[in-house]
């Protein structure tokens, strides 16, 4: 009979072939749930046995000591981040180095994507100690929460004035800037107030992974604990089924391209500027991309104390003990 596990994951278009069924297990009855928004913690989920995980939030429960959920090296979420950084249109600042002593909105102080794109701006000599922050929702339509998470320092970390949409704190010039992963409603229309601070973001990204030979990741699967402890087998066939998946929808993003104009070009563009093998899972080929991260989760003092990729993971892929 086989493992039932129930997934939690965000929409990725690349899992639809594991959501269908097209990738399956003899030895997993995968259930997936189609999550908006990451769970809190998935060691005490009393639905779930397998999630999508804030790697940022993952390496809280290392340091915290909190053993309940096994992280697998495989990151499911990756991407640029200097795409991710947007002003006014009308506005002066055409450099991540220009947004020095300026007002920086953020959609969550800890987020593992904020924590890279304030990396990617420490590189062009801004700090956290040289802007002001404010973490507060992106739109009207998201909810009042508490995205300071504990990191809120009165005059350098503050939550968004009375609560307000920081599109709106943007269009009045609060703001100069917001790290944002989902552009606001009407961003790609034309008639948006907002634009990309890099406007040549691509070069700049493609610059960045020549630097530093990788593309960020954000998230990354974690099982409970308890169910790997009774089947170690199980990590390996999760990771496997997830890369299948992975491969299986590229097959059909390129036979099928034509459902985006241009989708040819930038499949083409991205396979050149690109190493095979740059989404790779596992611990070895991430070694260096956990190890920056790690880092700089210390460095913008989220993390207490440097964490290594040894401290972070006990598991690679293929299921086998690291360290």
């Amino acid at each position: 009979m086989p493992l039932s596990l129930r997934l939690a994951l965000r929409d990725w278009d690349y899992m639809t072939p594991l959501v269908l069924g097209d990738v399956s297990s003899p030895k997993l009855d995968i259930k997936v749930d189609r999550v908006g928004t990451l769970l809190s913690h998935l060691g005490k989920s009393d639905h779930y046995d397998v999630a999508e995980m804030s790697f940022s939030r993952y390496t809280q429960l290392r340091i915290d000591g909190d053993e309940s959920v096994v992280g697998i090296p495989n990151f499911i979420m990756r991407g640029f981040r200097h795409r991710c950084i947007i002003t006014r249109k009308d506005g002066p600042i055409t450099e991540l180095g220009q947004l020095a002593g300026k007002r920086i909105g953020v959609t969550g102080w800890r987020d593992s994507g904020n924590t890279w794109t304030r990396a990617a701006l420490r590189r062009e000599g801004v700090g956290v100690e040289d802007a002001m922050w404010y973490a507060g929702r992106l739109t009207e339509a998201h909810p009042v929460v508490d995205r300071l998470d504990g990191f809120g320092r009165p005059g350098r970390i503050e939550a968004a004035p009375g609560e307000r949409p920081m599109v709106d704190l943007l269009k009045e010039g609060f703001l100069d800037a917001i790290f944002t992963p989902f552009m606001p409603d009407g961003y790609f229309g034309g008639g948006s107030p907002f634009r990309q601070v890099v406007s040549d973001f691509r070069g700049a990204e493609r610059r960045y992974f020549d630097d530093v030979g990788y593309v960020p990741g954000m998230h990354l699967i974690g099982i409970k604990a308890d169910i790997v402890a009774q089947n170690p087998w199980v990590i390996e066939e999760l990771s496997k089924l997830i890369d299948e998946s992975q491969r299986m929808w590229l097959s059909k993003r390129r036979k099928y391209a034509d459902t985006s104009p241009f989708m040819m070009d930038e499949l083409l563009k991205s396979a050149a500027e690109l190493p095979v093998g740059w989404e790779a899972s596992g611990f070895a080929v991430n070694r260096k991309m956990i190890a920056d991260f790690a880092s700089e989760l210390h460095v913008q003092g989220i993390l207490p104390q440097l964490m290594t990729p040894e401290d972070l993971f006990s598991f690679d892929v293929d299921g086998s003990r690291i360290g």
